[in-house]
C-alpha cells in the first residue's frame, strides 16, 4: 500500500479540484433549471470532494516526489475514475439511464471522443448538455497538462505526467525550461482560442447557452451537440464556417501556437512539416470529395457540394465529428474516406484524436528510406524531419506504436463481432472509439448514436476511447509484469 498511496495522495487531490467543476452546470441550471437539477450537481460536487477529501486524509503521510512508474499509473487511475464520478449527476437527472451508458457518456466526453448513448438532446435540461460539452473542453487539451502546472504547487514534479499525457512521439521536447511554466502556456492559449471561438459562434447566429456549449466541443474537438441534429439544427453556412475554422485551428499544436506567441512570428508555424502536410491533406480532401459529391449527384450546386465537403472533412479529419447532414447516405466513398482521415490527420499537441499526423510522415519517410535502401544497401540515408535527423529511438517507438494500434483494432472488432455485431458496425466502432472521432458507421452512424449497442459492446467501445486518449502505450505499459517489480 506504501508504494500506491503517494499515487492515490495525487489523485485525491485532482480529485478535489475536479469538484469544483460541477460550479458550472450547476450555475447553468440556477438560473435555466429547477431546483432538483441544482441538488444534483451539488450532490455530484459533494461527493467527488467528500471522496476526494477522505483519500487525501489516508494517504497525506505518504507524499513524496513521483517516479516515471507512477506517473502512468496516475494518468489511468484519472480517466477512470474522473469519469465515474462525473457519470453521477447523469444518472440521478435522466431517466432510465443506466451506469454503463452514463460511464461510457462520461468518458466520451472527458476523452473527447463525441460518441453518445443518447437522444432527445434537445429536450435535456440546460445543465445536463452543459455538463457533456464542458467535460469536453477540460478533456480536450488533457486534465494532466493542467496537473502539471498544479503539482509544483503541491511540492511534486510533473515531468513524469507530462510525458505519459502529452500526444505524439517526440514528448521530451520542452517550450520552456520550466514544465510547469509549459503547461500554463499551452492552457493559456487554449483559453484565448476558446474565447474566440465562442465570440464568433455568437456573432454567427447562436445563442449564448449554444455558443458556450459548442465552443467547448470545438476546441476540445469532441463533437457533443446539444441538438440531435448537430449543426444540421442551423442549417447556416456562417455558423459552419465559424466551426470549420476553429476546428482545423485546434487540430494543430498548440505548442505550435506557443512558439509562434513568444516569438511574434508565424514562421515557425509556416515551416512545419507536420502542419504544412495537415493542411495539405485537408485541402486535397475537401477539393476531391466535392467532386465525388457533384459526380454522383448528391448535390447538384457546386457550392453546396463544396460546403458540405470542406465541413465534413474538417470535422472528422480533426476528430470533432460534428455532421450538418448524414454522410453515410454519401456515395461509400466517402464516409470510408472520412473514417481513414479520423485515423492520423489531427497533428500531435492537439486535441485531436488518433496516430497523428507527424507519426503518418515518419512513416511514410521511413517507408521510402527502406525502399531506397533495397537499391543502395550500404547507403546512409537517416529520417529527416524539416532540418532534423529524427533519432532511431523515436523511429521504433513509432513503429512499436503502430504495431499495438493495429492489434488494438483487430483485437476489439473481433469481440464485437463475436457479440453479434455486423462487420461495418463493428469495425466503425472501434475505429471512431480509438481514435476519438465520435459517430461511425452502419448502427452508430452520424444519424444514430451508440445507445443501440449492448453493455458488453458498450464496455469494448469504452475501453477502446480510454487506449486511444492515452496513446495506447499509456495503457498497455500496466499490463507488463516489469512495470509491477520494484
Amino acid at each position: 500500500m506504501n508504494g500506491f498511496a503517494p499515487v492515490l495522495n495525487v489523485l485525491a487531490r485532482i480529485m478535489l479540484g475536479f469538484s469544483f467543476a460541477f460550479l458550472v452546470p450547476l450555475s447553468w441550471a440556477w438560473s435555466l433549471d429547477s431546483v432538483a437539477l441544482r441538488n444534483v450537481w451539488l450532490t455530484g460536487m459533494a461527493l467527488t470532494f467528500c471522496a476526494g477529501l477522505l483519500i487525501l486524509l489516508l494517504t497525506t503521510r505518504h507524499r513524496r516526489e513521483l517516479q516515471p512508474r507512477d506517473g502512468f499509473l496516475l494518468v489511468n487511475l484519472v480517466w477512470l475514475v474522473l469519469p465515474a464520478f462525473s457519470a453521477v449527476p447523469l444518472m440521478l437527472s435522466i431517466d432510465g439511464l443506466s451506469w454503463t451508458d452514463a460511464y461510457f457518456e462520461s468518458m466520451s466526453a472527458l476523452t473527447a471522443t463525441g460518441a453518445t448513448v443518447l437522444s432527445g438532446l434537445d429536450d435535456l435540461p440546460t445543465s445536463v448538455n452543459v455538463w457533456r460539452c464542458f467535460l469536453q473542453l477540460i478533456g480536450g487539451l488533457g486534465i494532466m497538462l493542467l496537473v502539471v502546472a498544479v503539482l509544483p504547487l503541491l511540492g511534486l514534479g510533473g515531468v513524469q505526467l507530462y510525458k505519459a499525457e502529452t500526444p505524439g512521439p517526440m514528448k521530451d521536447a520542452r517550450l520552456t525550461p520550466r514544465i510547469a511554466e509549459t503547461a500554463r502556456g499551452l492552457w493559456s492559449v487554449y483559453f484565448v482560442f476558446s474565447v474566440a471561438c465562442m465570440l464568433a459562434y455568437r456573432w454567427a447566429g447562436m445563442s449564448w447557452p449554444d455558443a458556450f456549449m459548442h465552443t467547448c466541443t470545438t476546441m476540445g474537438l469532441g463533437g457533443f451537440s446539444s441538438h440531435d441534429a448537430s449543426f444540421g439544427y442551423w442549417n447556416s453556412a456562417r455558423v459552419e464556417g465559424v466551426a470549420i475554422v476553429f476546428m482545423a485551428l485546434a487540430g494543430i499544436s498548440f505548442a505550435r501556437y506557443f512558439i509562434v506567441w513568444r516569438a511574434r512570428s508565424l514562421m515557425s508555424l509556416l515551416r512545419d512539416v507536420e502542419v504544412r502536410a495537415y493542411a495539405f491533406v485537408l485541402v486535397a480532401s475537401v477539393l476531391v470529395l466535392s467532386i465525388v459529391l457533384v459526380a454522383h449527384d448528391t448535390y447538384s450546386d457546386g457550392m453546396e457540394a463544396l460546403r458540405a465537403a470542406a465541413f465534413h472533412v474538417v470535422s472528422v479529419a480533426t476528430t470533432t465529428g460534428y455532421a450538418s447532414a448524414d454522410y453515410a447516405l454519401w456515395p461509400v466513398f466517402a464516409p470510408v474516406w472520412l473514417m481513414f482521415l479520423g485515423c492520423f490527420v489531427s497533428c500531435a499537441g492537439s486535441t485531436g484524436g488518433g496516430i497523428k499526423m507527424v507519426r503518418m510522415v515518419l512513416l511514410i519517410k521511413q517507408a521510402r528510406r527502406e525502399l531506397v535502401r533495397t537499391i543502395h544497401p550500404r547507403i546512409v540515408n537517416p529520417v529527416i524531419m524539416g532540418q532534423a535527423t529524427i533519432p532511431a529511438t523515436v523511429i521504433a517507438s513509432v513503429m512499436a506504436y503502430m504495431l499495438i494500434y493495429g492489434a488494438t483494432i483487430v483485437g476489439l472488432t473481433i469481440l464485437m463481432l463475436l457479440s453479434g455485431l455486423d462487420v461495418v458496425t463493428a469495425l466503425s466502432a472501434v475505429v471512431a472509439t480509438v481514435n476519438n472521432i465520435g459517430p461511425g458507421l452502419g448502427q452508430v452512424g452520424p444519424a444514430a448514436n451508440f445507445g443501440v449497442l449492448t453493455d458488453f459492446q458498450t464496455w469494448v467501445c469504452t475501453v477502446g476511447m480510454l487506449m486511444g486518449r492515452l496513446e495506447l502505450l499509456a495503457v498497455m505499459v500496466l499490463f507488463l509484469p516489469q512495470f509491477w517489480r520494484k
